[in-house]
């Protein structure tokens, strides 16, 4: 592999098939040009980032962070999509580095930033809270600091903005959104929610899909009335907080919810409120 463009002594950029792919290792780029041979035995890490704004978004913060630290941003990346067994958005490359490297130079000004969702993210995405419960760990134990718990916070939110395709404002929209929702839901029947059931972990899982689609304007393509009353009349209590629901969304929102909304959201309060499982 020939070196297409040296980005600092620790990082270089080759072209291989078509494809621009970037190459960390300590010294690799030492005293380096363009069209020089690769050494493979300084290969750490080799990214391939398919989308070129993000490339080169990463190639700029690689100038800036050191390369410990790019290495366990890849190692928290990895770990979390083996975790989650899901592919994650590659800006979180990007992202995620961006934000761990900042945090640290707040941390050494004693600069701290309170994660004011850090409740709900523990409550709503538990596997990736956990995710950044392991990653402070290892920053705070590879660089001998003392990162406060928000930082797993917002470990996990960069993650869950992955998951979703979204950025971190509509992630933390949706988050907010979600724990509203949750509370209407509480609150009508006054009840505690099993959060470790099945049927919460899917609740969950609809309201995050459904809250992208109200702060996006979108619907289901279908819209089933007969289906709908059906159901509302087979789960009368479920059917009125649904109502509930969907006025809270239109006042807040501005967004009308379809039958076909209403119809999944009344099957999923049922589900969670009677703690069936199935």
């Amino acid at each position: 592999m020939k070196i297409a463009k040296v980005i600092n002594n620790n990082v270089v950029s080759v072209i291989q098939n078509g494809e621009e792919l970037v190459i960390m290792g300590r010294g690799i780029a030492f005293q380096k040009k363009p069209g020089e041979e690769v050494e493979k035995e300084k290969i750490q890490k080799i990214f391939a980032l398919k989308n070129k704004q993000t490339s080169d978004n990463f190639k700029m913060l690689l100038r800036e962070v050191p390369i410990e630290l790019m290495v366990v941003v890849e190692e928290v990346i990895q770990y979390a999509k083996n975790i989650l067994g899901k592919n994650l958005n590659e800006n979180i490359y990007v992202s995620l580095t961006d934000h761990i490297n900042f945090a640290m130079e707040r941390h050494q000004k004693g600069a701290q930033i309170k994660n004011s969702l850090l409740w709900e993210i523990k409550h709503l995405y538990k596997e990736e809270f956990l995710i950044g419960l392991k990653a402070l760990e290892q920053i705070n134990e590879k660089f001998n600091i003392s990162l406060p718990e928000d930082e797993a916070g917002f470990i996990a939110i960069h993650i869950i903005t992955a998951e979703m395709n979204e950025d971190v404002t509509n992630t933390m929209n949706i988050t907010k959104f979600i724990q509203q929702i949750i509370n209407i839901v509480k609150y009508h029947f006054k009840v505690e929610f099993d959060e470790d059931s099945l049927n919460y972990y899917r609740f969950i899982t609809h309201l995050k899909f459904f809250a992208q689609r109200v702060f996006k304007g979108t619907h289901y393509e279908n819209d089933d009335d007969y289906l709908y009353i059906m159901i509302k009349q087979k789960h009368k209590e479920a059917a009125r907080c649904t109502e509930k629901i969907k006025d809270y969304i239109k006042k807040e929102y501005n967004h009308d919810l379809t039958n076909e909304e209403m119809l999944y959201l009344t099957i999923h309060i049922e589900r969670v409120v009677n703690r069936k499982e199935s």
